[in-house]
């Protein structure tokens, strides 16, 4: 009976996490990492969390607990990494965020931190890497993506680069700065497999950086050393991989093609496009390539690739070729030729890059049939959970059944939905 209610307290807590756009499918390995993670106890409380930010008053409501023990529980977790905990600059907001780019990482974010580290990072590897399950649903379950790609900028050149499209420019606007420990990096070096580029690199910024920094999972850095650990990553040819949003972004990891999961499924997944693009692609001036192979080395995504040159004289020369349909556009390759055969240039097409947050996840979670879920979130509430039901089945209804039910469900649930403070743990 112990061992049922003990799958009993997990299992609701992955329910609760697969409400979110950005899930975590459950099996075997998922309540593995969930009990590493989170006592019984503290899995059946955050099973009730709602998505969007509250305070210790509504989550003490939820719990049934004076104010000052659901105060003493939710410190703990946001200690460890497990919540965020924010201030909006009218009061103290605690959030659950989703397990990737969230709590997943922010537990290997501290080396020698509480939790047996080698252990989550077996069975990480398993969950993400072996089963396929959780990274098709995290980088390929939808048109619009998590993360995306920054362009290298010292390989830019002369092109005009948004500045939402520089890493440099996050790192100059951010209202905080965390560096901690790569969280890809360091679960390989538990499997004795991580690769020599650094691991102290990983980047947080604004609400989530405060939080992160608060509780020690990260570090403070002024503008001037953010942009010399960007310098260095660029230097080890790694790709600026964040959030895939235009304004508040929280994240930006500096990702290798061996050791990080958005560049492994990239590669796994990529007639699926998990990782959205810049506007940006290289072009290979044929006549000064010398088929060296080093853009082929460089690229993290297998993009680039060597062929025949198809000079009578010459038939054993190659020279580069790219497969823009996999290409990131982050112009990593650009910098590794030493004969400038490689420049950037405009894409035919240039992506759409949400908002902020509040729109990356609404257009997520419609994509994926869970926007139900955003909308009556506290489902806590038995009307909550049925109407999430009943919306769950409108969204899978064909175009026009939709637009004759829209009529009868009309409401200010989405308005406040993508309100200022909705989902303000990425401000």
């Amino acid at each position: 009976m112990a061992h049922a209610t003990l799958r009993d307290s997990y299992q609701r807590l992955s329910e609760r996490l697969n409400r979110f756009p950005q899930g975590a499918p459950p099996s075997d390995l998922l309540f593995r990492i969930l009990r590493v993670l989170f006592t019984e106890s503290e899995a059946g409380l955050v099973a009730q969390l709602p998505i969007k930010p509250f305070t210790v008053a509504a989550a003490a409501r939820l719990w049934g607990r004076p104010e000052a023990r659901a105060r003493e529980v939710l410190e703990g977790l946001a200690s460890r990494g497990m919540l965020l905990d924010l201030d909006d600059g009218r009061e103290r907001l605690f959030v659950l965020p989703p397990p990737m780019a969230g709590f997943f990482e922010f537990s290997m974010m501290r080396i020698g931190a509480t939790y047996d580290q080698k252990l989550l990072a077996e069975l990480f590897h398993q969950y993400l890497n072996v089963e396929e399950d959780f990274v098709r649903n995290l980088f390929a379950g939808g048109e619009t993506q998590l993360g995306r790609a920054f362009v290298n900028e010292p390989a830019a050149g002369t092109l005009h680069v948004l500045d939402y499209d520089r890493a440099s420019e996050v790192i100059r606007t951010a209202s905080h700065r965390g560096i901690g420990a790569c969280y890809c990096r360091h679960k390989m070096a538990h499997l004795d497999r991580a690769c020599a580029a650094p691991m102290d690199i990983c980047m947080t910024f604004n609400g989530t950086a405060g939080s992160l920094i608060k509780h020690g999972l990260a570090r403070s850095v002024d503008v001037q050393e953010g942009l010399d650990l960007l310098d260095q990553a660029q230097a080890h040819n790694l790709v600026q991989f964040g959030e895939n949003v235009r304004e508040q972004v929280s994240f930006i990891c500096n990702c290798c093609g061996c050791c990080c999961e958005a560049m492994l499924a990239a590669k796994r997944f990529a007639v699926l496009s998990p990782v959205a693009t810049t506007a940006y692609q290289p072009e290979v001036a044929d006549a000064e390539c010398t088929g060296c192979g080093k853009c082929v080395e460089a690229c993290p995504v297998e993009a680039m690739g060597l062929v025949s040159a198809g000079d009578p004289h010459l038939p054993r020369k190659k020279k580069a070729r790219l497969d823009p349909d996999v290409c990131l556009g982050c112009g990593v390759c650009v910098r590794t030729c030493g004969t400038r055969a490689l420049t950037l240039k405009d894409r035919p097409r240039r992506l759409l890059t949400p908002v902020n947050t509040a729109h990356r996840t609404v257009l997520m979670a419609i994509e994926r049939g869970t926007l139900q879920n955003l909308i009556f979130d506290n489902q806590a509430l038995a009307s909550h959970r049925a109407m999430a039901a009943v919306l769950g089945v409108i969204l899978k209804l064909p175009p026009v059944k939709q637009a004759l039910a829209s009529r009868q469900l009309k409401s200010r649930y989405l308005e406040y939905l993508l309100s200022s403070r909705s989902f303000a743990h990425r401000a």
